[in-house]
């Protein structure tokens, strides 16, 4: 990590709250098996991606030598709560979807087709 100048407890710190999230989250979905699953799976890794942003965005600055120019900094702030809020949004669209009085809307059943002998 000081190849581009952030120490590993600062990487820790940022990435260690969502990875947790992630995994526990990722136990729960298995175990609950909610009805939007795909949302909140995407919702986890939307909010990962959304705390590793700055060091991947540093890695970028670094490679390409665009670390000097001011607006980059101004580009981190306004993308990073925006990947989040997307991250959210996700979250919010999984509670959304759910019926009246908090009942999940689970799919139609399969009909079975029964094979009569006549």
């Amino acid at each position: 990590m000081e190849y581009i100048g952030v120490p590993l407890v600062s990487l820790v710190r940022s990435l260690g709250p969502p990875v947790v999230l992630l995994v526990v989250g990722a136990v729960l979905i298995v175990r609950q098996r909610p009805v939007g699953a795909r949302l909140l799976w995407a919702a986890l890794a939307v909010n990962l991606v959304a705390a590793a942003l700055p060091f991947v965005w540093r890695f970028v600055q670094v490679g390409t030598g665009f670390a000097t120019e001011s607006v980059a900094g101004l580009v981190m702030m306004l993308l990073q709560p925006l990947v989040e809020f997307c991250a959210w949004l996700l979250v919010l669209g999984v509670v959304v979807s759910r019926g009246p009085a908090g009942q999940a809307m689970l799919p139609e059943p399969a009909r079975s087709r029964s094979r009569d002998p006549a």
